[in-house]
């Protein structure tokens, strides 16, 4: 399938914004300081991206000097939690304000129930395989809410709320443009056979290499040329960072929310040829990966380095585009990741420090709650508010991103969010809203619950196995959670016990259902 011209696109979204903006004026009666533009936002999430691969937060081998000049002018957050440890709940966290004790989305779910949802040439064929199972159409969005207070939104990059066809995509849930993957499974590739814009698909010029494929039989793993396969013509980073680019530039004269959720550096390792060289140079020789997981790779340290600093860059043309437009000024700019890193897959997560402070590796980051897999990198730029290189040691999560973003925007805090704003923060004032607590629970990798109260940890883990015990780990002594202290402070471990009892509210999917905990 094809769309719409690019010329006509633009007219079309600069006419829905027009008469976006006149209705919420309309609505609010000219409310606000008269002739002042509410400020931009754009919010940029990595995918799996580790708290210690950025050069502000420690990285010592990647170079990501854009993202760390976003830290020097603006705000770094040093204690900022995603929603889960892994993609699609995360994502459900942030746009909805509530957390996975009350979120719809608990842990992925690839919906199963339709077919071979696997089968990469199936879904190619058949868009209902595509996707994951969809958050329901009454779901309040931080996309609606910007809509509503006169935004123009946009989504690019990875979705994983609700497939192809159903009340969960992207453009039912808040977004006037969405352009990228619909479905995660899609996006291990960086080479896909299609993307798509709104609810249509866009055709790529790249072969069918399904996902998971590896050397052909008998290719010599040091020869590159035996990669052939895995780099091919229309690179999906590229494409959605100039979506990105041009949704700016139709979009300067009115208020407009970019949700730009990057695929990096999710696995696959596919970095563009140039940047591999130039880790090649910088690391020298290595090992190739050629694992069953992911697509192989002669240089997996260069080729992973090489996508975190093209991410930089894409991040360097956003913030170039803001300044010669003349809106950096009145944008708003965060950074963050939607979970910890990854260890599989040609990834080394030893060599790069990539989980920083905390431990690396299986059980410890992607996938599980201990510290690499849920403390993240936030970083947050809004020039003339935040005070250039301010570090912030608040206790926040990406709950706390909808009533933060709805107070920027003038609009109600939602009611029934677990969030707290965080604005007052960004401002450089005190803020007397405080988290007694944070609550995770993840219905994946053996069932895990987790509660940060101050300086104390709790993580029960295993719960599908019948495991009840909870681990307690004092954060301020203790950030790698070597030592369970649990014995020591029966006390702390009773308060958080509580929270894990009160927080959570049994799952409507029966995939998130925990019988352990009580549900039915």
């Amino acid at each position: 399938m094809t769309t719409r011209s690019s010329q006509s696109r633009r007219e079309f979204l600069k006419a829905a914004a027009a008469g976006a903006a006149a209705v919420t004026l309309g609505q609010l009666g000219c409310s606000g300081s008269p002739g002042k533009k509410r400020p931009n936002i754009i919010y940029i999430l990595a995918d799996d991206l580790g708290y210690g691969e950025l050069g502000c937060y420690g990285q010592e081998k990647i170079l990501t000097p854009n993202i760390d000049a976003l830290a020097a002018a603006g705000m770094r957050f040093t204690q900022h939690y995603s929603g889960s440890p892994v993609c699609a709940p995360s994502r459900c966290t942030l746009l909805t304000g509530k957390h996975t004790g009350h979120a719809y989305i608990r842990g992925n779910d690839e919906w199963g129930s339709r077919g071979n949802v696997w089968d990469y040439l199936e879904m190619i064929r058949h868009p209902e395989l595509e996707g994951q199972r969809p958050i329901p159409a009454d779901t309040e969005t931080v996309g609606k809410m910007l809509q509503r207070q006169g935004y123009t939104t946009a989504c690019i990059g990875k979705w994983g709320l609700g497939a192809p066809g159903t009340e969960g995509v992207p453009n039912k849930q808040g977004f006037d443009l969405f352009f990228g993957y619909n479905c995660q499974r899609q996006a291990h590739t960086y080479y896909p056979k299609h993307l798509w814009r709104n609810e249509e698909k866009v055709i790529l010029d790249n072969r069918i290499v399904a996902p998971h494929a590896n050397l052909a039989e008998g290719a010599d793993p040091d020869d590159p040329e035996s990669y052939a396969d895995f780099t091919l013509n229309e690179y999906s980073p590229d494409l959605m960072g100039r979506e990105a680019l041009a949704f700016i530039e139709e979009n300067q004269d009115n208020p407009f929310f970019l949700y730009f959720s990057t695929t990096i550096p999710h696995l696959p390792i596919q970095a563009p040829p140039a940047y591999v060289q130039m880790y090649r140079e910088k690391f020298g020789e290595e090992e190739p990966y050629t694992g069953t997981g992911y697509f192989p790779h002669r240089y997996p340290r260069a080729g992973y380095a090489g996508m975190i600093t093209y991410l930089d860059d894409q991040v360097g043309a956003l913030v170039k585009k803001l300044k010669d437009l003349g809106l950096y000024d009145n944008t708003l700019i965060m950074f963050s990741s939607d979970n910890g890193p990854t260890y599989t897959g040609g990834v080394d997560v030893d060599f790069f420090n990539s989980a920083g402070p905390f431990q690396n590796g299986y059980g410890r980051t992607k996938g599980f709650t201990y510290e690499g897999g849920i403390r993240v990198p936030f970083i947050a730029c809004w020039p003339g508010v935040i005070r250039p290189g301010s570090v912030s040691d608040r206790i926040s999560a990406f709950w706390d991103l909808f009533p933060t973003l709805a107070e920027v925007a003038g609009a109600p805090a939602p009611g029934d969010s677990d969030g707290i704003s965080f604005l007052p923060d960004l401002k450089g004032r005190r803020n007397p809203g405080r988290h007694e607590f944070l609550y995770w629970e993840f219905p994946a990798y053996a069932g895990q619950q987790a509660v940060r109260m101050g300086r104390w940890k709790g993580i029960r883990k295993n719960i599908f196995q019948g495991n009840m015990t909870i681990e307690l780990y004092d954060l301020e002594n203790d950030l790698r959670e070597t030592t369970d202290v649990a014995d020591a402070h029966p006390d702390i471990v009773a308060k958080i016990e509580a929270v894990m009892r009160e927080q959570h509210v049994p799952a409507e999917l029966e995939r998130f259902k925990i019988t352990q905990l009580g549900d039915a």
